[in-house]
């Protein structure tokens, strides 16, 4: 049976990317905080949205999860992976950052948002794709043990995990402005990727990624964790995705009403002449 290590113990590394997290979270508060006192308004919710995924970052690098290897492995994978990155992707990064620097620094971080390399990675398709192809290429390849023998690969992985986790996330629910794709198109990849990661989950009930040997519990206990979790976070990924079409359809419906009534609105009678 393999043992967790590598990838389970917080090291300098774990270290680090705990400490990004929370000066990040500080970074955050500071700029939200400037926005309120020049009084250009910044919702406290986005606040709380953000410190909650800052937090969730900085516990899963530091903390151990409960259960058996394989499951605590997948509980922090979920948390990384899917909770955290939709929680800061609420959060509205992105927007805050627009609102807040100065010009120059609004002039390159714009260079950035519109380039080409960023536009074909923030594409929702291509982002559902690295996300759940980083997952089947995790757990169906020898990756996975690599990664417990290899304390290097283990850090690369979990950075893979939160970083094409943040792009799917960003993507899909479209909340900052990143290059943005219609309705469909979001949705369809968010269908594809929760497929995809349905599918894994349910051959991580036949059998351990391969050069491994979890015990039968240990691995039906992390399979469901990965299919039941994954479902309510791509839940409430839909939830945003269709909340943002409902209030578009309301926008167009308001837009054509009134443009109905100016066009049935009768002309203004010529003045009475005697």
């Amino acid at each position: 049976m393999m043992h967790q290590h590598g990838m389970g113990q917080p090291g300098a590394l774990a270290l680090l990317a705990a400490g990004s997290a929370l000066c990040a979270g500080i970074a955050y508060g500071w700029a939200a905080a400037g926005l309120r006192r020049r009084g250009d308004g910044w919702p406290p919710l986005r606040d709380l949205w953000w410190a909650a995924g800052s937090a969730v970052v900085v516990a899963t690098a530091l903390f151990p999860f409960p259960g058996g290897p394989f499951a605590a492995h997948m509980g922090r994978h979920l948390a990384e992976g899917m909770v955290a990155p939709l929680l800061l992707v609420l959060g509205r990064p992105v927007t805050l950052a627009l609102r807040s620097l100065p010009p120059g620094g609004r002039r390159r971080l714009l260079a950035v948002v519109r380039s080409r390399p960023l536009g074909v990675l923030a594409h929702p398709l291509v982002a559902a794709a690295l996300d759940a192809g980083g997952l089947w290429l995790l757990y169906r390849t020898p990756l996975f043990a690599l990664a417990h023998e290899r304390a290097w690969v283990g850090h690369l992985v979990h950075a893979h995990v939160l970083a094409a986790g943040l792009l799917f996330s960003a993507a899909v629910c479209s909340l900052d402005p990143l290059p943005r794709h219609g309705m469909v198109v979001r949705a369809a990849a968010l269908v594809g990727a929760g497929a995809a990661h349905s599918v894994l989950s349910r051959t991580l009930y036949a059998a351990s990624p391969p050069g491994t040997g979890f015990a039968a519990g240990d691995l039906s206990a992390a399979a469901e964790l990965m299919y039941y979790g994954g479902d309510l976070v791509e839940i409430a990924l839909a939830a945003v995705v269709g909340f943002q079409w409902y209030a578009a359809s309301g926008r167009r419906l308001a837009r054509e009403s009134r443009r109905g009534a100016m066009t049935r609105r009768p002309p203004a009678s010529a003045p009475y002449r005697q």
